[in-house]
This record gives C-alpha cells, structure tokens and sequence, in this order.
C-alpha cells in the first residue's frame, strides 16, 4: 500500500519578515532602510484599496538602475518595481508552489492572505524548510 506523503504547506516553509516600502520611496532610502535584506526582496506597498502590490528584487536594482548607471538617489521604486506581483496563499501544498515557481519563472514571491502581505517564500525557503518538514 502507497504511504501517503504529509503535505507542507507554505506558511510552515515561508519568512515572516518582509520590508514593504512605499512606491515614492527612492532606491537609496529602500535600501537603507531594510530591515530584513537576506530576502533579497521589497514589497511597494499598494497605492489604495484598488491598487495591487508591487515587487523589486536585488537583480531589479542591478538591471534597472546600477547597469545603465542612473542614480539610485534618484529613481523611485515604483520606476523600478514589476506589478501586479503573482501571490501566493499560505495554505498551498509546496509542491505546487514550486510548479507556479515554475511555470511564471519565479524565484520568490508574497504570500497573501485576505488581501495582507504575512510573508515571503523562496525556492530556497521551500528547499531547506520543506525537505526537512516532509522527514
């Protein structure tokens, strides 16, 4: 008989702390600001009720700013960021985050629940966290 696996879910496997900016905020003041700079990874902060979540990753900052030599006093985060940003829910089974991961070309991304940002998951939060959990 098949021994049925145990699910890990991604609220078990993802980070807490994330750094959520404001949109206006200038890549500068983002990053020194930063509490949590081992996620590689800022959250722009919704506009309004209506507006979606935004997202800049380390590699944004690199492309979009460092490469073609513009100042990072200078360019706001919202010029920089990708919108809307592809959540996910807290209580998705790993293995099909890693299948969104996948199909999206996705290294991380937010986890969402009733429209708040609670988290981050990562390959790499999946990978240490989840292997370990399954045991």
């Amino acid at each position: 008989m098949k021994q049925i696996k145990p699910i890990v879910r991604v609220r078990e496997v993802m980070k807490s702390d994330v750094d959520i900016v404001d949109g206006m905020t200038t890549v500068t003041n983002a990053l020194k600001n930063m509490k949590y700079p081992e996620t590689r990874t800022l959250i722009v902060d919704k506009r309004h009720e209506d507006d979606e979540f935004g997202v800049v990753m380390f590699r944004d900052i690199a492309k979009r700013v460092l490469a073609p030599d513009l100042s990072p006093k200078r360019v706001n985060m919202y010029e920089i960021m990708s919108k809307p940003v592809i959540g996910v829910d807290p209580q998705m089974d790993i293995r099909y985050c890693t299948k969104l991961f996948d199909h999206f070309g996705l290294s991380r991304a937010p986890v969402i629940e009733n429209g708040k940002i609670i988290g981050l998951v990562s390959y790499t939060d999946i990978v240490l966290k989840g292997v370990i959990t399954q045991d």
